[in-house]
Parts: C-alpha cells; sequence; structure tokens
C-alpha cells in the first residue's frame, strides 16, 4: 500500500543470484508491484501509481513503462473514498479463463475508509485489438465502522478453481474472502471474511497455494520511508485458505507468528510487497525494496525461489 514515491530516473531489477541488484536505463521505478503475469512473450507487473502504472519486458531482465490503467479515474471511487485524488496503491492481477483481473487499492494515508475495485482487460499488450481496460468497480470496502481495512488485495486462484482474495492493513489485520470466478466479484455482500493474520503493523499480503498448502506472505514494519523503511516478509501456512495459518515454529500468525523469509540486506531495505510467478519448473519472488546506494529509491526485485523438503519457500 502507501502511496507512490517520486519518479525516479533509474530502475534496479535485483537477480536470483546475487544480493547486488542489476542496474537498468530507463525512467522506470516499481512500489508495490502486483504478481508477474505474462501476455505472450511480454512479462508484466503493474504498481502504485497515478492510474495504476505498468511495467513490461520480454525477458524479465530489461523493462520499460507500459500505459497506465486508467487516464481518468472511475467516479465510483471518489465517492467511496473522499478525497482520493487518482494515486491507486498496490494493485494485484490475475489471468482467468480469457482475460486479465486486475484488483486494486482506493484509499487515503492513514484511513480506514478505503476500497477494492476491479478491472478488466482480454489483453495486456496495447498493440492488440481486445486491449482495453474496463473498470467492473467495487469489490469490496471499508470504513471506520469496521475492524477492517480494504486495502493490499493479493488474488489467487487454487487448485479446486476457487477464487480468493486476501486483504488488510493494521486495525484487526489481514483478512481472506472468496470471490466469484465467473465475476471477479464478492460472492455474497455478506459473504464470511476469514481473519488470517494480526500483527500491529502488518500488511501487503500474498496468498499463494503450492501442493497441498496454502501460504501467506506478509509485511510488518513500516514502508515508504526510503533508508528508514522497517519492511520484513514473513510467512505462514495452512492446509485449509481460511486458517489457521502457521509458522515454522507451529505459531498461528493471528498470535504474532511469522517465519522470517527476507529482510533488510545490503542496499535492499524494507523488502515487501511479495509475488510469486511461476514458469515451467521456475519459481520468481517479486517484491520492491528501497535501494540504499541510490538514496531509498523505490525499486523492483526479483529472485529465484524453490520450495525446501520440508514444503517451506526458499530463496537463492
Amino acid at each position: 500500500m502507501r502511496p507512490a514515491l517520486r519518479a525516479l530516473p533509474l530502475f534496479l531489477l535485483s537477480l536470483s543470484t546475487s544480493a547486488a541488484p542489476l542496474e537498468l536505463q530507463g525512467n522506470l521505478s516499481a512500489h508495490d508491484p502486483s504478481t508477474i503475469v505474462k501476455d505472450g512473450s511480454e512479462y508484466w507487473v503493474f504498481a502504485t501509481g497515478r492510474g495504476i502504472i505498468s511495467l513490461h519486458s520480454t525477458n524479465l531482465v530489461m523493462w520499460q513503462a507500459g500505459p497506465t490503467v486508467f487516464t481518468n479515474r472511475p467516479a465510483w471511487t471518489t465517492n467511496a473514498v473522499p478525497g482520493f485524488r487518482g494515486m491507486f496503491w498496490a494493485p494485484d492481477i490475475v489471468h482467468l479463463k480469457d482475460q486479465y483481473l486486475l484488483y486494486y487499492s482506493v484509499s487515503t494515508w492513514g484511513s480506514q475508509t478505503s476500497a477494492i475495485g476491479l478491472a478488466t482487460s482480454k489483453s495486456l499488450d496495447p498493440a492488440n485489438s481486445n486491449y482495453g481496460w474496463t473498470d467492473r468497480g467495487l469489490v469490496i470496502q471499508s470504513s471506520p465502522r469496521d475492524s477492517y481495512n480494504t486495502i493490499d488485495p493479493s488474488v489467487t486462484l487454487d487448485n479446486l478453481g476457487r477464487l480468493w482474495l486476501a486483504f488488510g492493513s493494521y486495525w484487526s489485520g489481514v483478512k481472506i474472502v472468496q470471490l466469484d470466478p465467473l465475476t471477479g466479484k464478492r460472492i455474497g455482500t455478506n459473504s464470511p471474511i476469514a481473519a488470517v493474520g494480526w500483527k500491529e503493523a502488518i500488511e501487503a499480503s500474498c496468498l499463494y497455494q503450492h501442493e497441498n498448502y496454502y501460504y501467506l506472505f506478509v509485511n510488518w514494519g513500516q514502508c515508504c520511508r526510503g533508508v528508514r523503511s522497517t519492511y520484513s516478509i514473513r510467512i505462514g501456512r495452512s492446509p485449509s485458505v481460511t486458517g489457521p495459518y502457521l509458522d515454522q515454529a507451529g505459531k498461528d500468525l493471528l498470535q504474532g507468528g511469522g517465519t522470517l523469509l527476507m529482510e533488510s540486506e545490503g542496499r535492499l531495505i524494507g523488502p515487501g510487497h511479495a509475488g510469486i510467478f511461476t514458469e515451467g519448473s521456475t519459481n520468481w519472488f517479486s517484491f520492491h525494496y528501497y535501494d540504499g546506494q541510490r538514496d531509498g529509491a523505490r525499486t523492483l526485485g526479483l529472485r529465484r525461489l524453490e520450495w525446501g523438503s520440508d514444503g517451506w519457500p526458499v530463496l537463492k
């Protein structure tokens, strides 16, 4: 979540073979990156920004800027979140049947008056005749009357064909709700919301299924402070999508559990907002970090992820 920082002159991508990032040319940066998706020969990632920014690549190394999703913010967003000015936070995307479903956060700093919306397109390639984002409106929203905050969507399609949305920040923590795969919307207005993770400072979840477990990646700490950011990525898993999610020591994420997966290391400060993209037998773990050698510039990172013999993920 959190507002985007100023535009940056360079873009960095962290390779799986080293903690030192590879410097790339171009006016590219990413904050709160979505899960990577592929359309044809192009990889795409979406991120926090005015209109929702996009980046694309043919090889996962050299990236360039793509078009924004929205040129004008949908009318419903201003009504749902007074004070919203078009800075969309923390999108996430999934390819389902013949279209891409892009979920995004509508909020203002420190507010519980928030909403998650949905936009769809049959293609991500602007040159394709099927390209064009259609806003599908509100998916779920929150207000000070609720115990949760509807930001930081993470969407996943499980092995049974069920669509799930994880979301949440601070307040009472991370939640999961089931969506209708036909519409991409919540199954029912009052459909159950499961509580799956809590800590004083928790957000930016990533829900992912691997074999017989669902894995919940969450961020602890503070983002958006450049080199003073304290984000770290923690993880728990469960045989049930609605939990309970336990860490490697068996502690429930609702009780403050969370096995450390990634924290600040060298120039990679405050890593956060995880995503997992699988292609063939290779798993790529995407995240953002603040570059300690460039005054905390927001930066997209990418590392190879493998699954250990005990079923827990390991970053290479």
